[in-house]
């Protein structure tokens, strides 16, 4: 390295002098410090080309002046943490800054993992569940009665069992004589349609839709065969164990209408009184 020419920006001679090199060009200590050092953001002096340059956030100190500024304890090649431009080392930020775990009372230092719910904070492994005494960590859980389940203990617990598949039911349900049931599992024992929000009905614990029930148990009316539907809905006429739809209720030779009138019922069939004349019946 040749310094014939001297400082590069003063042109001092630096035979014999202490200089030191930028860009590939001599400078004097003098000029270096004018021209490139940084300020200490605590002596508020040049950091000269002699010196340790400690950088943080294009902030600088000197080696020396790299401390807390609370107990002003060295932070070199010590973990610091930041607040409001000050850099205070983790014993006093911890004490200043840091939340207190709900379950062990402890600081929850600055970088390390942490568990935030309900205003409260814990350090990961603080927050377990009640019942297994596991981490939770990133999984799913319950909170019950101030206490917090991971989701297989919950269910484990406090859910209740599906009727049909035995498993707990966490979402939407639907309950039936008292049993619980997941709304996909609520089906019709025959056509196995959703009974979910629909009317149904039950025989022997076997649970039927209106349709299906009808087609097994339902009476039939003696004129069409086809079932009396068992709601409550349909109107029909009961005589002497034998039942028509108000509808199919008419006599069988002229088809009039007989409900609310006198008839004449020869085995299967019924016959208006005028018909029945006909026929040498009797009222």
């Amino acid at each position: 390295m040749s310094n014939k020419d001297g400082c590069h920006h003063c042109r001092t001679p630096l035979s014999g002098v202490k200089y030191t090199v930028q860009d590939d060009d001599p400078y004097c200590v003098m000029c270096y410090n004018h021209l490139f050092a940084n300020m200490c953001e605590d002596c508020n002096k040049a950091i000269g080309w002699d010196s340790k340059d400690l950088a943080y956030k294009d902030r600088h100190w000197h080696e020396a002046c790299f401390k807390c500024a609370q107990c002003s304890h060295s932070l070199v090649e010590k973990p610091f943490a930041a607040k409001m431009d000050l850099l205070l080392c983790l014993g006093c930020y911890s004490d200043e800054y840091s939340s207190k775990c709900f379950s062990c009372k402890n600081p929850i230092m600055p970088g390390s993992r942490k568990v935030e719910f309900n205003g409260n904070s814990w350090h990961e492994t603080c927050f377990i569940c009640k019942d297994c005494k596991q981490p939770i960590g990133a999984k799913s859980f319950i909170p019950k009665d101030s206490e917090d389940y991971c989701l297989q203990c919950f269910e484990r617990q406090f859910a209740s069992q599906c009727k049909s598949c035995k498993k707990a039911i966490t979402t939407e349900g639907v309950t039936y004589q008292g049993q619980p049931w997941h709304k996909e599992c609520f089906l019709c024992s025959r056509c196995q349609k959703q009974l979910a929000g629909q009317k149904c009905t039950s025989r022997d614990k076997v649970i039927y839709c209106l349709d299906c029930f009808s087609a097994l148990y339902s009476r039939r009316c003696v004129a069409c065969a086809k079932p009396i539907a068992s709601d409550g809905v349909a109107k029909y006429v009961s005589f002497e164990a034998h039942e028509w739809h108000s509808d199919c209720f008419s006599c069988t030779k002229c088809e009039e209408s007989l409900v609310g009138k006198r008839f004449i019922k020869n085995q299967e069939s019924v016959f208006c009184l005028e018909c029945a004349k006909g026929l040498h019946m009797q009222a």
